[in-house]
């Protein structure tokens, strides 16, 4: 899939999560998240190798799962980045968010892979 075709599903990731977890996630409107993936697909191209790299032996040590909390940390950076309209209430949200991410991604990718 598309670097543009991914950042739209995860716009509408974003509204849905945000519409299903209202207390938990803040989304503005539709083009704040259009922004918000932008942003995370700009970050995780360019800072989420270097991350992943420096991370290696501790995401090796929980056998993978560690890559989750990565995802959460490029979600909490995108909210940083993107301001006040994209917002989590804790970082647990935003690790809920990148499973959630996560699992609609390899779906999709999955289902268009064929």
């Amino acid at each position: 899939m598309s670097f543009w075709g991914r950042a739209l599903v995860n716009a509408i990731i974003f509204v849905s999560v945000a519409g299903f977890f209202p207390q938990s996630f803040h989304v503005a409107n539709i083009w704040i998240s259009l922004i918000a993936a932008i942003v995370l697909g700009l970050l995780n191209m360019f800072v989420k190798p270097i991350l992943l790299i420096f991370s290696l032996p501790i995401t090796f040590m929980t056998l993978g799962l560690f890559y989750f909390v990565i995802n959460a940390f490029m979600l909490e950076l995108t909210s940083y980045l993107v301001g006040s309209t994209f917002i989590f209430a804790s970082f647990g949200d935003a690790f809920l968010l990148a499973l959630i991410l996560s699992l609609v991604n390899v779906v999709i990718t999955n289902y268009f892979k064929h």
